[in-house]
């Protein structure tokens, strides 16, 4: 029993603080992940969700292996004025992953922006008035680095300057968040320093039943929502390895700035093959007609002008682009190393389907 005791004691002197770590929107898809391996590597976690009695219900957090001994539900709401004052005393780590990530809204500026935007200055002003937090660390995204194409490679040193509340309006609700979250560090006498995870679509297995941005690609392909094979690349990576991204980035008393986190890109070709790989072509109705080409680029951008603006603005600014990405930053100075993007992306598939996601269609469609 000593013995025990000992270890136990051996592993949290280890560990970058045995203060609560706060986790806000922890029932978000990367969110429930970075708990999960902060549960699992020994520290406790105050998560913050709007409502912690269907959090609770739904047992995905609470479930969690270390739950039941160092999981702490708070409820606060992103766009309350000193919501998160109560939730961060005592802690010394924040990690602020709450923010709406869809592209279809009604009101692009009430439910994309007000949220990122107040909800990343609540957090920060929040933790400023509690003196003991030493670091914020803060999901961005690569949508707040990319607002379109470019010759050449994207760094941590390029911002999006091209989208708007007009024209990708989530890309433009990251870019102002994560430019608030600098300027308020900037302009205010803070205890804290700020780090920020800038990451592509994150794919993979899910604590949490709800599908992602990032899924639904994969559902609505599976689902014959897509005409064909289109001309289209995804920058992809793992919930996990972003998970891993945030927590090194918290215990690394040298990691600054941003890092762009990202396994690299899988054209839509590459992710209905994998599909068909994995037995999809059997079950789902997978897209087969190809238009990644110059001709079916330019239907598709026609096409896109039917479609609701989010996902309109998506396609005519993906199609026919690639991307080149400089992850040396993030290799380097935390030491992440990604997962195969292909196993992530046969992990996701699985997922979707042990969730129940996916219809199968009635009989093969081949």
């Amino acid at each position: 029993m000593a013995t025990g005791l000992h270890n136990i004691t051996k592993i949290r002197r280890m560990l970058a603080s045995t203060a609560p770590v706060l986790v806000t929107g922890a029932t978000g898809f990367v969110a429930a992940e970075i708990v999960r391996q902060l549960l699992e590597a020994g520290y406790s976690v105050r998560g913050t969700t709007r409502n912690v009695a269907r959090a609770i219900q739904d047992g995905h957090l609470t479930d969690l292996p270390g739950a039941a001994e160092r999981l702490e539900l708070v409820e606060a709401d992103l766009v309350e004025p000193g919501a998160f004052d109560e939730a961060v005393v005592g802690c010394e780590y924040v990690i602020h992953t709450a923010s709406p990530y869809v592209l279809d809204v009604e009101d692009p500026q009430r439910d994309l922006v007000d949220p990122a935007v107040q909800g990343t200055l609540s957090v920060l002003e929040s933790a400023a008035k509690a003196t003991a937090v030493k670091r914020v660390v803060l999901t961005s995204s690569f949508a707040a680095v990319s607002g379109g194409a470019k010759d050449g490679i994207w760094t941590e040193k390029d911002w999006n300057t091209t989208s708007s509340l007009d024209s990708g309006a989530y890309a433009y609700s990251k870019t102002m968040a994560e430019k608030v979250a600098w300027q308020f560090v900037d302009d205010n006498d803070v205890p804290f320093d700020l780090v920020v995870i800038n990451p592509t679509g994150v794919l993979g297995p899910s604590i949490v039943s709800r599908v992602n941005q990032t899924h639904q690609i994969f559902v609505s392909m599976a689902h014959g929502e897509y005409p064909g094979i289109i001309g289209i690349e995804f920058p992809f990576v793992d919930v996990r390895d972003v998970a891993m991204a945030h927590i090194k980035a918290m215990e690394n008393p040298d990691a600054g700035g941003r890092y762009i986190t990202s396994a690299g890109s899988r054209s839509f070709r590459r992710l209905v093959e994998l599909a068909r790989d994995q037995g999809w072509g059997e079950k789902y109705k997978l897209p087969k007609i190809g238009l990644d080409n110059s001709v079916g680029n330019a239907v598709v951008k026609f096409a896109a002008n039917f479609q609701p603006k989010g996902t309109r603005d998506f396609l005519k600014g993906s199609v026919g682009k690639t991307y080149e990405l400089d992850t040396s930053k993030i290799t380097g100075e935390l030491g992440i190393e990604f997962r195969d993007l292909d196993v992530s992306i046969g992990d996701a598939f699985s997922d979707l389907e042990r969730w129940g996601h996916l219809e199968p269609e009635t009989s093969a469609p081949e």
